[in-house]
């Protein structure tokens, strides 16, 4: 037994020589990035603004939770929200025929592969793109930022849900196959039953992204509570973003609590 252990271990592949070549050529790649991020140091009022910031946030004013009038922290929280919901469902609604047409155990491949290329065109462009491009066209307001998550999220959504549908049982599809089933009633009895779960999994897991990009893009005026943060800092109102970043914290970690939690009974089937 020992002599088979110590014959398998000779024989085993000679891998290190392809380590080797990774490493040199991560470093080299590392060695090459160097020149185009310089190094300027640390401005000189950079470590008070991080403690004005770090204090803000440490130190919020509650009283800022307690008024439910338009435009105040509670509401701006909830706008931010919903503009992430309404943005996640229509991307969800969208990336189905699109994820369907790129699944290749489904359509022919050359149709898939347009239904990829057009996911990958969509996946190129940032969400913030899109909000500079909507917001010339819708103007500034939370609809503009429906529409920046609604078509961002397509092609992340659009991928993952091809990759579920080319993970299917193809036993089921065949069967209805056999039974002289359409296209259209395949994909009713025998696919999305199947999906449903990785679905609605993945429609969450884009909502948790969605509601931070929500936040982001309140930046470029999209509504919801990036904008007010950008003006409390820039003009220099420390306590009031981190008044505004502590509540936006906190409605993050609530959500991703209970998602994750409805994610892990989706995948148990509990």
């Amino acid at each position: 037994m020992k002599e088979s252990i110590l014959l398998a271990y000779k024989k085993r592949p000679r891998a290190w020589i392809l380590n080797l070549a990774i490493f040199i050529f991560i470093v080299l790649i590392f060695i090459a990035s160097t020149p185009y991020i310089p190094y300027k140091g640390i401005q000189e009022k950079s470590i008070s603004i991080a403690y004005s910031i770090l204090y803000g946030i440490t130190q919020p004013d509650f009283s800022y939770f307690l008024d439910f009038s338009k435009g105040a922290l509670p509401y701006l929280l909830l706008e931010t929200i919903a503009i992430a919901f309404l943005g996640t469902l229509i991307g969800a609604v969208f990336a189905l025929p699109f994820a369907f047409l790129s699944a290749r155990n489904v359509v022919p491949k050359w149709m898939a592969h347009v239904g990829t290329f057009f996911i990958a065109v969509i996946r190129t462009f940032p969400a913030f793109v899109y909000g500079l491009m909507f917001i010339r066209v819708t103007g500034p307001g939370p609809f503009t930022g429906v529409l920046t998550l609604a078509v961002s999220g397509i092609g992340m959504t659009a991928k993952l849900f091809t990759e579920s549908i080319e993970d299917l049982d193809m036993g089921i599809i065949e069967g209805l196959d056999a039974s002289g089933c359409t296209t259209i009633q395949k994909i009713r009895y025998g696919i999305i039953p199947q999906l449903m779960s990785n679905f609605l999994s993945t429609t969450i897991y884009r909502f948790e992204i969605n509601v931070k990009n929500a936040s982001i893009l309140g930046l470029v005026g999209a509504g919801g509570i990036g904008y007010p943060i950008l003006a409390a800092m820039g003009a220099y109102r420390w306590k009031d973003a981190g008044t505004l970043l502590f509540g936006l914290i906190v409605v993050i970690l609530i959500i991703d609590y209970f998602s994750g939690r409805l994610r892990k009974k989706l995948a148990t089937g509990q």
